[in-house]
């Protein structure tokens, strides 16, 4: 599995955006969060990605002063009303330890999780102890993820050990009740 392939795998999760409206206020553009109706500056996020509902599709492009989208080919200005969706951005003791993973633990990770209904984006809290050990070549740890979809929690374990062989086991449980224990050695 290549970058490219993680990052496909990483960036079709649920819930992997806040969507919402937009409304010109007092000469400021505005995001309405759909879920939370939380309200925000969209000024929060010039020159970053969004995506705008325009024609029955969602189109991707880069965020500029005065409500100004700019697309490969075009520049779109934005209108009240407009549906917008922005990226969330994932814990970044998550990623950084997704990205410490092997391929075949780090699809097995992402699966079973989407399995019990659970997105990398639902992330609340990562506790990424790789993260603290030197480039030795023995490691063995645990590292502790929660998620939370608004419907359970999920807690995760993941025991790892890297010496001769790699192994890796993620041990799933939700708040209610079920459990799931995952184990991938290789040499």
């Amino acid at each position: 599995m290549n970058r490219q392939q993680r990052m496909k795998l990483i960036e079709y999760q649920n819930r992997a955006f806040t969507e919402g409206t937009i409304e010109f206020i007092n000469n400021q553009w505005v995001f309405f969060d759909k879920e939370t109706e939380e309200a925000s500056l969209l000024d929060e996020f010039l020159h970053q990605e969004i995506e705008l509902f325009r024609f029955k599709r969602w189109k991707k492009g880069i965020l500029f002063e005065d409500g100004k989208l700019a697309f490969s080919d075009e520049i779109f200005h934005l209108k009240d009303q407009d549906s917008v969706r922005i990226r969330k951005l994932l814990v970044f003791s998550l990623e950084k330890l997704l990205d410490e993973m092997n391929d075949d633990a780090f699809f097995q990770f992402i699966t079973t999780l989407n399995s019990l209904q659970f997105s990398v984006y639902d992330c609340i809290y990562c506790y990424n102890q790789l993260s603290f050990l030197d480039a030795s070549e023995r490691k063995s740890g645990v590292n502790f993820i929660v998620f939370d979809n608004q419907e359970h929690i999920c807690n995760v374990q993941h025991h790892f050990s890297y010496f001769e062989k790699t192994n890796d086991r993620f041990e799933f449980t939700l708040n209610s009740g079920k459990r799931m224990i995952i184990e991938k050695i290789s040499s």
